[in-house]
């Protein structure tokens, strides 16, 4: 059975709880990594001028705290296999709805980005 490093589960627990419920759940079956949970200023518009997010601080649901959304991969990370990200963000969803947790529509171009709906 798959388990979080110690990163992935410091970045996790930065998260709201129905996002730790899921990625606990998710994690059982299927080996993944956080890459991202609460983002600060600096970290949110790094990102932004780096042009891997759209929103700068603190328009972003990572800039909340707890954060409302988490990014997480599949792992090992291989960012050329968009069929196993596709896979994987179906994976996710299937759990979170046998769960009741609502998350928002998947966002196209940021195959890592799961956030709660609402």
């Amino acid at each position: 059975m798959a388990a979080f490093s110690k990163r992935s589960i410091d970045k996790l627990n930065t998260c709201d709880g129905a996002l730790i419920k899921l990625f606990t759940e998710v994690i059982r079956r299927f080996d993944c990594t956080i890459l991202d949970g609460h983002r600060n200023e600096k970290d949110q518009n790094k990102y932004f001028d780096e042009g891997k997010s759209k929103l700068r601080y603190p328009a972003s649901k990572h800039n909340i705290y707890p954060s409302r959304a988490v990014d997480v991969t599949p792992y090992p990370i291989d960012w050329e296999n968009r069929e196993r990200f596709k896979f994987f963000r179906g994976y996710v969803y299937g759990i979170a709805s046998q769960m009741g947790i609502r998350l928002n529509k998947t966002i196209e171009w940021d195959f890592p980005h799961f956030e709660l709906r609402g």
